[in-house]
């Protein structure tokens, strides 16, 4: 009798083990699972770049993005090379792989090129080389191509593969002059950036009024430029819509409240306007960011110390977003400079060279801004990008 109440019992108690067996199994997947999260939102923390552009020591400043898109420091890292102290008059200084994996950096002061691999908010330099010129200002990137603007001299473009090791080599017979053909001092160039699709790069001039297209070949080479007449004086930075529409920024030499954007269809290195110098009514309107979604583009006006909000139409046209041109407000004196957009398009951050600061702007649904506060930068500091 008392055999059969022990064997009856066996089951129950084999049952009992299995369970805590299951529990415990669950409870270390779960603990595992937890740490494989933490880990992966260490690797893919979102993170903000800016460039100090020391003269004697460039470095790669970087600030941590909380889920409100508010930011906090979280390191600095030498670019081994050396900034210019001062303004670059130029869009586009720092920028990301198309991956995220790379952060490719100007160093004007030393002429070079400086390239970091990503983890999260963390930075290891994998290479600097020679620019290909003198004084790069602007760097853009399509796949494993990086193309860079030289400043300094009588200017020019010039190529380079991106290894899969984070190293830069140049891309042959891919240097291309600007419109000057070689000859005298560059003429104002601000910004080089491929088209969305990878096949053709542009880049504007501030002096020559000029807009510049260049094919992009297989092979990477960039063949000599067209040259289109900006809508309106004094063209500086712009962005692309994802559909292609170029929107361009127009600085208008400085004058007071006369500062525009045009847009324009880009076909065959040709330039067909959309819309014509649709004015900001503010000043020095010289950086310009495209919203992820292309509903939105803001320029961030210098001498005003301002940032101007524009709808973007299917079509690619135009409309001011508040009559007086101001959408957001960085500060008396502020001179806001370089301007992002994260990935998500909920958030603009704001570089600004007089006050040496990134403001953090909320984009609401409707496009208008709502300022989250700042954090401080070291003077001098330009560029800037996100992921």
């Amino acid at each position: 009798m008392e055999i059969a109440k022990v064997l009856s019992r066996k089951p129950s108690v084999q049952r009992t083990k299995r369970g805590v067996f299951t529990l415990l199994l669950l409870l270390g997947l779960l603990i595992l699972g937890s740490s494989s999260q933490v880990l992966a939102r260490g690797n893919d923390a979102t993170a903000v770049y800016v460039m100090s552009n020391d003269a004697n020591a460039n470095a790669v400043l970087v600030f941590e993005r909380a889920a409100d898109g508010t930011l906090s420091e979280a390191g600095s890292y030498p670019t081994g090379g050396a900034g210019t102290s001062a303004g670059l008059g130029s869009q586009g200084a720092v920028a990301l792989s198309d991956n995220g994996r790379y952060l490719f950096v100007v160093n004007a002061g030393s002429h070079e090129i400086s390239v970091f691999a990503t983890n999260g908010t963390t930075l290891h330099l994998t290479d600097t080389v020679p620019s290909g010129g003198e004084r790069p200002i602007s760097l853009t990137v399509h796949g494993r191509i990086l193309y860079v603007l030289n400043a300094g001299g009588s200017g020019n473009i010039t190529g380079f593969f991106i290894r899969g090791n984070g190293r830069l080599s140049p891309i042959p017979h891919s240097t291309q002059h600007l419109s000057n053909d070689g000859v005298g001092a560059a003429p104002g160039p601000a910004q080089v950036s491929f088209s969305p699709d990878g096949r053709q790069l542009v880049v504007t001039e501030k002096a020559s009024n000029l807009i510049l297209t260049y094919d992009v070949r297989r092979s990477g080479q960039a063949t000599a430029p067209n040259s289109n007449s900006s809508e309106g004086m004094t063209p500086f930075g712009f962005d692309f819509t994802p559909w292609g529409t170029l929107i361009v920024s127009e600085a208008f030499g400085g004058a007071a409240n006369a500062s525009a954007a045009s847009s324009y269809n880009l076909s065959h290195g040709q330039l067909q306007t959309v819309s014509s110098s649709v004015p900001t009514h503010q000043t020095a309107a010289c950086w310009v960011i495209v919203t992820p979604d292309g509903k939105y583009a803001y320029t961030t006006n210098t001498g005003s110390s301002s940032v101007s909000g524009y709808a973007v139409n299917p079509n690619g046209s135009l409309d001011l977003l508040d009559a007086d041109g101001r959408t957001g407000e960085t500060g008396d004196g502020s001179s806001p400079i370089d301007a992002i957009i994260s990935s998500d398009g909920q958030t603009l951050y704001v570089l600004s060279g007089g006050s040496n600061i990134v403001t953090t702007f909320h984009i609401a649904a409707d496009g208008s801004l709502i300022n989250l506060g700042h954090v401080s930068v070291p003077a001098g500091s330009v560029g800037i990008e996100t992921r």
